[in-house]
């Protein structure tokens, strides 16, 4: 099966004009990995520890900014800073809020990576940049995945090497899989192409994890089916009650009720630890009328820590 692939730029936060800019790879990933080859003799094999927080930040409830905002806030602010951070359902005027470039989809995908813990191969060749202390992985190349889909749904897939193994690729895919019952068949297919984009020649394995929409029993058994890891599951079983990440405490007027829509699924990985993420209220101003407290999004955060 050949899979769609549409290249991508990688940005980077300046701070000096305090923009978002684009970073051209000029290194190809053979002199990526050569140029870690080097600087990692020094560096005892060991497991790398990364953490990623990923929340589908709902697009179509009121005050997307102000929620995302919060959201980006809560998820920033907290005693454990993500390395990795997965966004789903931004739309454009949240993704002009966050980095001043609207685009014009309905909504999309966004990964933000900390400047602490990955460095492109430009970076690379500035001093002070942690790379020799063993500490900083290397930005790969950046893609969108294309899927088969009832709603032009990708996935947004950034290839990282890890100091300690310069001659690996892993991968970070981050998706949001078809919605509603009758698009099954349409995740079916999404998971599996996912799975075997882990599995190309030169890769060695990675983390997909987003919004499942996994709302249907059949559904529950895509990530073992496609022999993927559930984070989730390893760490906390099937059966916890707390893995909910979808309606969760909301009466909906459709009778379904909360389920475990969003998944951390890996391969050649170690799941250390997971949590959710609840939403907190926002007000929302109705004009003659009391104000109402809604939730930040109808998803939950999920918040898992790996190694490599």
């Amino acid at each position: 099966m050949v899979t769609d692939k549409l290249w991508r730029t990688l940005s980077a936060f300046n701070r000096s004009t305090r923009r978002w800019e684009p970073v051209p790879l000029k290194n190809s990933q053979s002199q990526v990995t050569q140029r870690l080859s080097l600087t990692s003799r020094n560096i005892d094999t060991c497991t790398q520890e990364l953490s990623l927080i990923s929340w589908n930040i709902d697009a179509f409830s009121s005050r997307p900014v102000s929620r995302a905002k919060l959201i980006l806030g809560h998820t920033l602010d907290g005693p454990k800073f993500p390395d990795i951070i997965f966004l789903q359902e931004v739309t454009p005027i949240v993704r002009a809020s966050l980095l001043d470039d609207a685009r014009d989809v309905p909504f999309a995908t966004m990964t933000l990576l900390s400047s602490a813990r990955f460095a492109s191969g430009l970076d690379s060749q500035k001093g002070g940049d942690g790379i020799e202390g063993g500490e900083t992985f290397m930005l790969g190349r950046v893609s969108r995945v294309t899927l088969p889909s009832k709603y032009r749904r990708d996935a947004l897939c950034v290839d990282i090497v890890p100091p300690t193994a310069p001659g690996t690729v892993f991968r970070l895919i981050n998706v949001h899989l078809d919605s509603l019952g009758d698009t099954l068949h349409y995740r079916a297919q999404q998971v599996e192409i996912l799975a075997n984009v882990l599995r190309e020649p030169g890769c060695s394995g990675g983390i997909i994890a987003g919004d499942f929409n996994a709302i249907s029993p059949e559904d529950d058994g895509l990530v073992d089916k496609n022999e993927l890891v559930d984070a989730w599951v390893t760490l906390r079983g099937r059966a916890d009650p707390d893995g909910d990440t979808w309606s969760v405490g909301v009466e909906r007027r459709d009778g379904l009720g909360p389920g475990r829509l969003d998944k951390v699924a890996m391969m050649g990985l170690k799941a250390m630890e997971m949590d959710i993420l609840r939403p907190g209220p926002i007000e929302v101003p109705r004009p003659g009328e009391k104000p109402v407290e809604i939730p930040w999004s109808n998803h939950c955060g999920v918040r898992c820590t790996f190694t490599i």
